[in-house]
Formats: C-alpha cells, sequence, structure tokens
C-alpha cells in the first residue's frame, strides 16, 4: 500500500479523496493553482504544492508540472480524481516512465474507450449495441449537414474527447446544424484540446442510466449496478440516483453483463462507468465509457457500502478485488443533487461571487435516511469562472425511492448559500413535483416540466401555511423585542390580530402563546395551527420549527413590513399588518416594471467571443446578436425582436457583468 499519494486535481473531488486516505492512513499532497490557494482541499491535505496560474491550461492541464511535484514530495502515485488528466492516457504513460504510479485504468484501456469515436466502433466490434450514427472524424459544417440528413434529425453533435455536459448540441434542423457544428467544436477546442466532433441519432425521450464497474489487475471485473441521471440542463447531470426506477432484475443484469464483458475486452483495471441512452421500453444502447471516477459515485458507494476511492487505490497498489458480484446487493435508495453556483430563474446560467453565507445540512442521520454533503469549500470562498460552478453535491439514503425523496428535500431545506445565485430551489422543485415521484422521467424532463424557464413553484396549502406561520412567528419576536426597549408599552397587552398578506391574498390570523410555541387561529378559515419546536433568533437566516408536527426549514430573510421567506421552490414577499394598514394598502396602486424591450442584456457575467451585429444594422427576431462564455461554454444571444441596432455596448473580448446592455434597439 502506499504512504503517500498526490491528487491532481481540486475543489470537492480533492477534498472526497483526502477522505478516504485519511481513513486508510495515507498522507496526502495537493496541488493548487492561484485561485486556490486558499482552498479548503489546500487546508486539509498533508502538504500542498503551488503548479501555477488559475486557467487549468496552465495548472492543472500540465502534466510535467504534476509529476515534478510527485517527484518533489515523494508521492508514490497519483489520483487525478475527475476530468483534468483523469481520462489522458499520455498522462498515465508519463506518470509510469517517471516511477509513479496512475490511479487509475491503463493506458490502453484509456485509448480504447475514452475518444468518443474509437469506443463505438471498439464496442460495435464487441457485440454491444451502439445508438445509430456517423462513427468517424466530420470535416466542417458541410460535412456535418451531409451526415446529419442522412441519419435523420434530430442527431447529436458530440465532441469526440466531450465530457461534463460540455461539447454537446442536439440539431433538429440544418439550421441547428449549421450553428450547432461550428459552436461545438468551438467548445470541444477550448475546453479538451481536441476539436474532433461526431454525430449520432438523438434518441427521442430517452432516458440517461449507467453502469459502474471495478477491475483489478488479476483478470477480475464486476459492476456495482447502475445509477440514473437524467435530470440535466444542458446535456449536463443535475440530480442522479441509485438504482434506477426504470430497470426490472432482468434489465439490470444485462446492461451489467453487457458493462462488464466491454470492460474486460480492454484488461479494465480501476472504476469506471459504462454509460447507455435508454427508451421508456427498457431498450438500452452504449454510449460511451468514461475512464474514471464519476461526479456522481457517492450514490453508488451509498447503496453498495463500497468505497471506490479506496478500491482504485488498492487496485492500482497492485491489490486483488476482496469481493465478487455475488457478495454485492442493493441496499435501500441513494438520491445525488449537485448544487452549482447557477441561476435557475436565468436559464441556469452561472454565477460567480464570494459565498458569503454558507451552510449546509448536517451530515449524518436524519429521521431514518443519512445525510452526506460532498464539498469543496467553505463560508468566505470564492466561485470564479475558472472552473466548474458546482459549490456541492448533497447526497441522502432512505430506505426506498420516497424515503430517499423526502429526506433529500428536507436536506435541501437546511441548505443555506449568500453571494452567488444557486439552484437549491430548482432541486427542490423537483423532488416535490409528482412526475419526478412516479419515476417516469427521461433527458427532456427539465424543457417538459418548466417549458417557460424555472420561476419557482405556486406554493401548496401546507407552505402556504409554513410560510403564514413563520412571518406570524418572526413578527411576534420583534415586536416583542421592540416593546422590551421601548419600555412605554410593557403595561399594553400585546396585538394578537393580524393580517398576513403574500401578493393580492389577505389571510386574518389571531395568534396566542402555548407552552410548545404558537397557536395560530385562522377566523376566515375555521381552523387552528399549531407552531412548536421554534428555532429562530432575529437575524438568523433559517427558521426551523413543526408546523401541526410536520418538521420543516424556511430561509428568511427581513423586507419592509414583513419578510422574505423560501420555503423549498416557493419564494414570496411577506407583509403582517395591522388591519386597518392592510385596508390602506389596498389602496396603493402597483408600480409598473421599467420596459427593458428596446435592450439586449447579457444574462450572465462573461466574456464576449464575438459580436455578429453592426449598429444601423437591421435584424430579425431569432437573429444572433453575440456569443458569451462563461464556464467554457458557449452561449447564443438572440435578438427576442425585430428591429435597428442603434447601439452596440461591447465588443469581442471584453468581459460583462449579469444585466450589461449587449445592444440596443434603435
Amino acid at each position: 500500500m502506499f504512504s503517500k499519494i498526490l491528487i491532481a486535481n481540486r475543489g470537492e473531488i480533492a477534498v472526497r479523496v483526502i477522505r478516504t486516505c485519511r481513513r486508510l492512513g495515507i498522507a496526502t499532497v495537493v496541488v493548487y493553482s492561484e485561485a486556490d490557494a486558499d482552498s479548503l482541499a489546500v487546508s486539509l491535505a498533508d502538504e500542498s504544492l503551488f503548479i501555477g496560474p488559475s486557467p487549468a491550461n496552465q495548472s492543472y492541464l500540465v502534466a510535467e508540472k504534476i509529476i515534478a511535484a510527485a517527484h518533489e514530495t515523494g508521492a508514490q502515485a497519483i489520483h487525478p480524481g475527475f476530468g483534468f488528466l483523469s481520462e489522458k492516457a499520455e498522462f498515465a504513460r508519463q506518470c509510469a516512465e517517471a516511477g509513479i504510479v496512475f490511479i487509475g485504468p491503463n493506458p490502453e484501456a484509456i485509448d480504447a474507450m475514452g475518444d468518443k469515436i474509437q469506443s463505438k466502433r471498439f464496442a460495435g466490434q464487441a457485440g454491444v449495441s451502439v445508438v445509430p450514427g456517423h462513427v468517424g472524424e466530420i470535416d466542417d459544417t458541410a460535412h456535418a449537414i451531409r451526415i446529419s440528413e442522412e441519419i435523420g434529425y434530430p442527431v447529436m453533435i458530440k465532441a469526440s474527447a466531450g465530457g461534463g455536459g460540455k461539447g454537446i448540441r442536439v440539431a433538429w434542423s440544418r439550421r441547428d446544424v449549421e450553428e450547432g457544428f461550428p459552436a461545438v467544436r468551438a467548445e470541444a477546442k477550448g475546453a479538451f484540446g481536441d476539436d474532433r466532433i461526431f454525430i449520432e441519432k438523438f434518441i427521442e425521450n430517452p432516458r440517461h442510466i449507467e453502469i459502474q464497474v471495478l477491475g483489478d489487475k488479476h483478470g477480475h471485473v464486476l459492476h456495482l449496478f447502475e445509477r440514473e441521471c437524467s435530470i440535466q440542463r444542458r446535456n449536463q447531470k443535475v440530480i442522479e440516483e441509485a438504482p434506477s426506477p426504470l430497470l426490472d432484475e432482468a434489465t439490470r443484469v444485462a446492461m451489467g453483463a453487457q458493462a462488464v464483458a466491454l470492460a474486460k475486452a480492454v484488461s479494465y483495471d480501476s472504476a469506471g462507468t459504462v454509460e447507455f441512452v435508454a427508451g421508456q421500453d427498457k431498450s438500452f444502447y452504449f454510449l460511451e465509457m468514461n475512464t474514471r471516477l464519476q461526479v456522481e459515485h457517492p450514490v453508488t458507494e451509498m447503496i453498495t457500502g463500497v468505497d471506490l476511492v479506496e478500491q482504485m487505490i488498492r487496485v492500482a497498489a497492485g491489490e486483488p478485488l476482496g469481493f465478487a458480484q455475488g457478495d454485492l446487493a442493493i441496499q435501500g435508495w441513494a438520491l445525488e443533487g449537485r448544487i452549482y453556483a447557477e441561476d435557475p430563474y436565468r436559464k441556469f446560467l452561472p454565477s460567480i461571487g464570494r459565498l458569503a453565507r454558507y451552510a449546509p445540512p448536517k451530515e449524518g442521520e436524519w429521521d431514518g435516511c443519512i445525510v452526506r454533503n460532498e464539498t469543496g469549500v467553505r463560508e468566505g470562498d470564492e466561485i470564479s469562472t475558472f472552473y466548474d460552478p458546482m459549490i456541492a453535491k448533497l447526497c441522502v439514503w432512505g430506505k426506498d425511492r420516497p424515503a430517499a425523496i423526502a429526506g433529500m428535500a428536507r436536506a435541501l431545506e437546511d441548505m443555506h448559500i449568500e453571494g452567488p445565485a444557486h439552484n437549491t430551489a430548482f432541486l427542490s422543485a423537483v423532488m416535490d413535483q409528482p412526475r419526478f415521484q412516479s419515476g417516469v422521467i427521461s433527458t427532456n424532463y427539465i424543457p417538459t416540466e418548466f417549458p417557460e424557464g424555472f420561476s419557482g413553484l405556486t406554493a401548496e396549502p401546507w407552505q402556504a401555511d409554513v410560510i403564514l406561520s413563520v412571518a406570524l412567528a418572526a413578527h411576534r419576536v420583534l415586536t416583542q423585542r421592540a416593546r422590551g426597549v421601548a419600555g412605554v408599552f410593557s403595561g399594553r397587552p400585546a396585538r394578537t390580530d393580524w393580517v398576513v398578506v403574500v401578493g393580492h391574498t389577505q389571510r386574518d390570523a389571531e395568534i396566542a402563546v402555548i407552552p410548545e410555541g404558537l397557536k395560530i387561529t385562522l377566523p376566515g378559515e375555521g381552523r387552528t395551527l399549531a407552531l412548536t419546536a421554534i428555532d429562530w433568533k432575529p437575524g438568523a437566516p433559517l427558521f426551523r420549527a413543526r408546523l401541526d408536527g410536520r418538521a420543516f426549514t424556511a430561509g428568511i430573510g427581513p423586507a419592509a413590513e414583513g419578510f422574505d421567506i423560501r420555503l423549498r421552490a416557493v419564494r414570496q414577499r411577506v407583509k403582517v399588518l395591522t388591519p386597518l394598514s392592510a385596508d390602506l394598502h389596498q389602496k396603493i396602486p402597483e408600480k409598473a416594471p421599467p420596459d427593458t424591450s428596446r435592450l439586449v442584456i447579457s444574462p450572465m457575467p462573461g466574456l464576449v467571443v464575438s459580436m455578429d451585429v453592426a449598429e444601423g444594422e437591421e435584424i430579425k427576431e431569432g437573429q444572433v446578436v453575440c456569443v458569451i462564455e462563461a464556464m467554457k461554454m458557449q452561449n447564443i444571444i438572440r435578438a427576442e425582436r425585430d428591429g435597428v441596432v442603434g447601439k452596440i455596448g461591447a465588443k469581442a473580448g471584453d468581459s460583462v457583468a449579469a444585466d450589461d446592455v449587449l445592444a440596443e434597439f434603435a
């Protein structure tokens, strides 16, 4: 076994590897760039070494710097994590030449499976079912159009070296290929240094299911069942679960057997994932093999009890697997929600900034569920433009799927983040939606369920009651404090009748103190609520309590005459008023929002790749105005109406912030 391992990665995966190494008594070294000098991984590792500027191509992607760091610190092996150099066969070879063990598969397996074009060709020869498509390189846009029309729309344009949802477009027409092919090629070149592209048939209403495989250097290969990763945005996974609600035992066995056969064919000797696209009829086709640890590996660990990072280390050290296929069984259900610094209310566009507050839910057992939070950040850390905008991976295990969903919904309530925008409200919305709860999902879930974009959910009756109760309880605490400070009101009874206003809805309420908390009477509705186990102090961002025995956590912040309250996917501005004040508020006219129809506004911070219109040019609705790049993703900004460009607000190469004016109509 190794005594010291270097981790050639950053963020939550570096922290994850450190956790296992500590348990095994292995010392750790992390390398870091300028942006990560004060990171959590650096603080947790036994040693750390600076390797260069923030851009990955000057630090984490420079193999020579990584290997030199291993020699300098005496590390015997390198764990690459995922991304960066993890699927570079040449890096694995360089490690071997330098006398350092690469904790991953042999380079020949990476070569065979790491290239998407070659892997499909190899899989077809091995008898694995593959998606119909063009297996070969594509010369230019005209060639891409010919291939797409031969296959038949819709098609998927994919970067051969792609991963993490980058370098992918679905084309439904010739125009989509004309615009999408050069965009995918540019993304591929920028993100992976490889602009080779392939095209395959897009399976409509598909599901994304993958099999976790594990092999050693003694010829043993097995699988650890499946994960479903169908909830995606921009072809990048957002919610994963294990096992899949689609598969029956026969399909699970068949899919696992294909994955193992493919892994054996390339003498696979580490943790890896064979990905399939599945139809709703349980048909499945090989997509690709990721020759590394997957981001979503924790859900597999939670249903099998196997530490995949530990197994990778033991296999790399030459140990045989300590268990066989028959020793493995699925225990319970696990979900992972990827918490990103992105704004779901703005089509999931990336967000950046400092984590002014970051308070994840407590790890461990919650009402029969187990909560695990994989993160690489702390309060005060910055989410920058240089790397993936992931904040954390929130994982929950339950005895079955309904229990895991309920546990995830509760854990998300307790996740508090301030600073950059984040997607916890969206994750909560999915947990609360009947379609997700039914298990009848697909990779088109987000555009189907939120065709106009995500704008939160309407409060369910129990959520409306929670929000009303939180507002009344917080208002009472603040008014009691004010009465105590003023002193002059000490002899007067506190008011008990209030009107709670949300938008145009008013609800009358009367409050009374009871030993366990508050009794709330709703005269107009003929019922009462009991708010108990209250855990909140003025200024605290989270309000924890039980309403009629049901535990909840709500986000709360001050607002004029009331509060901003968040409960799962519901956000509401709540006023707590006297009856007279409520009556007067109804007479106040509403303020009209500003007219921005003449402006083309940047939806996110980023770099202007191209400005495709000029002042005085007549443009049509849907025409490309400019291209903005953020987090290595290129976003095409289109005109939302016909008009004449009056003024250009940015040019290629400019950095822009969210809401900056890119162009203005005359």
